[in-house]
């Protein structure tokens, strides 16, 4: 089997996987749903690599407002990898604890609130101390895992706590550990990692459901669309009425901070 043809056999392995899940899916649909329809957000958060995850939420082609994608810089730029805003001075930081107090504390928070926290170890101390954060608060959480790495894997939490202990529902990437899939003659550690591509399956599963459920609620979403597909001006016109939807979801995250 070539390299491709065993990601690719792995790959639909995570795809079957995702498919187990649909009943909880459709259940972290129905709170999202709920949240949005409320006027309120769903704060999707993840450290690292997960940050791709978030902006897969929101915002992009097919995606529509209601999430409030927090992506800290210091804990997910990679580019630089070395020097200064390196990746160990983020990997670093992803086990500072407070950190996730420190960011929520921008935010007014309500019951009414959801959240999704992303973290393929669920081990790291930010993610979970998010988690929790979110929980002290009355706010619904849905942990996005891969649940064989978070298995295997010792958290960096004094506590010995992992993301999941603080989640209303759990999703499982179908990863397996460590993340890489393919062995390379010759080469004693895998390449490849399937992590991403078990969160775009749950993520844009969600975001369907979600569709569906605020369409059959009378409030369809505003979703950024191609222009190939509705035209330059009905684009624009979802780009612009999107993003201002946004705006006024998030000031009210903003109205009452430190009262």
């Amino acid at each position: 089997m070539s390299p491709t043809a065993e990601f690719l056999h792995h790959s639909r392995a995570i795809i079957d996987r995702v498919a187990e899940q649909e009943p909880l899916i459709q259940q972290a649909a129905d709170l999202f749903t709920a949240t949005i329809l409320a006027g309120r957000m769903v704060h999707v958060f993840g450290s690292g690599h997960s940050r791709m995850m978030v902006e897969e939420m929101w915002p992009r082609y097919g995606s529509f407002p209601g999430w409030n994608p927090i992506v800290e810089l210091s804990l997910s730029f990679h580019n630089l990898v070395v020097g200064a805003n390196g990746q160990r001075q983020a990997m670093f930081l992803e086990n500072v604890s407070g950190f996730a107090n420190r960011i929520l504390r921008n935010y007014d928070l309500s019951d009414q609130d959801t959240a999704l926290v992303i973290s393929s170890s669920g081990c790291n101390v930010v993610p979970i101390e998010m988690a929790e954060e979110f929980q002290q608060r009355g706010i619904k959480v849905v942990a996005l895992v891969s649940q064989l790495h978070l298995d295997a894997s010792t958290s960096r939490d004094t506590r010995g706590k992992k993301l999941t202990d603080f989640a209303d529902i759990i999703l499982d990437t179908g990863a397996p550990v460590g993340d890489a899939m393919v062995r390379v003659p010759g080469l004693d550690t895998p390449v490849a990692p399937g992590s991403t591509v078990g969160g775009c399956l749950l993520i844009n599963s969600i975001k369907a459901e979600t569709a569906a459920r605020l369409t059959a609620a009378g409030q369809p979403p505003k979703v950024l669309t191609s222009p190939v597909i509705c035209g330059k001006e009905r684009a624009t016109e979802l780009f612009e009425s999107a993003y201002d939807e946004h705006a006024h979801r998030l000031a009210r995250l903003y109205a009452n901070v430190g009262k």
